[in-house]
Formats: C-alpha cells, sequence, structure tokens
C-alpha cells in the first residue's frame, strides 16, 4: 500500500462483530485503525483505546489520544450499537434511554468529536446504520427506529459538511452472523402476556435469519469499498438480495410492504 493511501481510520464498537471484522480487514490493507469500545479485544490487530460512546468525556479522551499519537484522523466509522427486543407496550424508558444512548446519541457525539479533524483532512464519516432502519420490523421497533435516525443523521449532514470536502455514507447490513444475536436486550414477557407468543416466534424468526447471515467480512469489505470512493452513495446497501428487498419496497404499495413483514415478524 502506498503512502498515499494510508489511512488513519477510528472505530467505535471495534471488539466484536462487524466492527472486530471492519478493524482486523483494514489492518490487513496496511490502514492505521484505532479501535475504540469498553471491551479489549480478545486479539489485537489494531491499536485499542478504552471509550464508551455514552459518555462525551470518555469519547473526548479517546479521539485526544489519537491525535496525539497520528496528529490527523482520515475515516470514522461509527459502528458501535445495541439491538433491544419486545413490545413497545412492554417496554420501559430505561429500554427506550440505552437504545437511543448508544445508537444515535453516541454517534452523534462522537462524529461532533471528530467532525474537526475530518474537516482538517478532507476525510470521510461513514455510518452503520440497518435494512432495518428502512424495513422497520415489529418487537425490534426501537432497533429500527434508531437506525432510521443514523440514516435520516446521514444525509443531511453530508449537505451540511459537503463544502467542507468531508464526505459522509451510510453502510446498511442486513441479517449478519455476529454475536449481535445474543447480545440483544431481551424483554421481560409475563406469562399471561397478550405479546407473549408472537414475540417468542418473531425472536426465533430473527435467531434464525441472523445465524444464517452473512460473514461480518462481507460487511467489513463493503465498508472499505465505500472508503475509496470520491463520492460516495449516502445508502449503501450489503448483498444484492438486501438491495433488492429495499428496492421492492419503494414501489410497492406501503399496505402490501406492512403485510409481509407482518407475515414474517408479527402474525
Amino acid at each position: 500500500m502506498s503512502l498515499q493511501k494510508h489511512k488513519i481510520v477510528v472505530i467505535t464498537g471495534a471488539s466484536s462483530g462487524i466492527g472486530e471484522a471492519t478493524a482486523n480487514y483494514l489492518s490487513s490493507l496496511g490502514h492505521h485503525v484505532y479501535g475504540l469500545s469498553r471491551t479489549r479485544p480478545n486479539k489485537e490487530t489494531y491499536t485499542y483505546i478504552s471509550c464508551d460512546v455514552t459518555d462525551k468525556s470518555s469519547i473526548v479522551q479517546a479521539i485526544h489520544e489519537v491525535i496525539t499519537r497520528e496528529g490527523r484522523i482520515d475515516v470514522l466509522i461509527n459502528n458501535a450499537g445495541i439491538g433491544t427486543s419486545g413490545a413497545v407496550e412492554l417496554s420501559t424508558k430505561a429500554d427506550l434511554s440505552r437504545s437511543l444512548d448508544v445508537n444515535v446519541v453516541g454517534l452523534v457525539e462522537t462524529t461532533q468529536v471528530v467532525l474537526p479533524y475530518l474537516r482538517e483532512s478532507k476525510g470521510m464519516l461513514l455510518n452503520l446504520s440497518s435494512v432495518a432502519g428502512i424495513l422497520a420490523i415489529p418487537f425490534q421497533t426501537y432497533y429500527s427506529m434508531t437506525k432510521a435516525a443514523v440514516l435520516s443523521f446521514s444525509k443531511a449532514l453530508a449537505l451540511e459538511v459537503k463544502p467542507l470536502g468531508v464526505r459522509v455514507a451510510c453502510v446498511l447490513p442486513g441479517d449478519t452472523k455476529t454475536s449481535f444475536t445474543k447480545n440483544r436486550s431481551q424483554p421481560a414477557v409475563l406469562t399471561n402476556d397478550v405479546y407473549r407468543d408472537r414475540i417468542d416466534r418473531s425472536l426465533k424468526k430473527m435467531e434464525r435469519d441472523e445465524e444464517n447471515g452473512v460473514s461480518p467480512m462481507n460487511v467489513a469489505k463493503v465498508i472499505h469499498r465505500v472508503m475509496g470512493k470520491k463520492s460516495p452513495a449516502i445508502v449503501n446497501i450489503v448483498g444484492f438480495s438486501y438491495r433488492f428487498l429495499v428496492f421492492l419496497s419503494r414501489i410497492l404499495p406501503t399496505r402490501l410492504v406492512q403485510w409481509i413483514l407482518y407475515q414474517m415478524y408479527a402474525k
């Protein structure tokens, strides 16, 4: 890799799943990767920095460490995220706050801290959204809602920073085989609850889909490809089948799309 292509990359949530695969892959290509997470990775192929994206002072400290070592940041990959499942009616305010704090507020605050350095380097901001941000999944309402927010945030911010030379893009994975499945927050469902059987069926369907999903390395390769583009698309969906599903959702009547999602995840 030539010196001109060597990039200083910061990835949040880099200790597992898509973040870990991306950090390892980019490191193998010669980029200098800083992985930010609360948990230290089992195998360090990149430079680990302890960071909690729900604590802005922690973000500021981590980014200061990167700048002290490197003097610049070329790419920020906002990957940290959590899943929360269950019926909205039974969810607590804490469930909602946790989803928003990690998936939205943490992403926004990390972006705010890093943007001045991306302006200097004419760099890239790359946010991880999800196909669920376009095709909202029942009993994963908070996750779908936050990932839709990430997509809207990215679209609007791209216009704000375009004259400043900062590129903004979103990568939207579908079902991916990672530890995200087992780490998803599970709802406390009462035995006599009206949602119980439907939630159980829906979660089992989601888990089967994720366990049979694509490798996180597939997502890492898409991220790398988007990184290399001078004018990246805002929406970059991983996998032909998901691109096709999203295309259909845009041309089919909303009533029909909702019926299909109901049959798959809510019946």
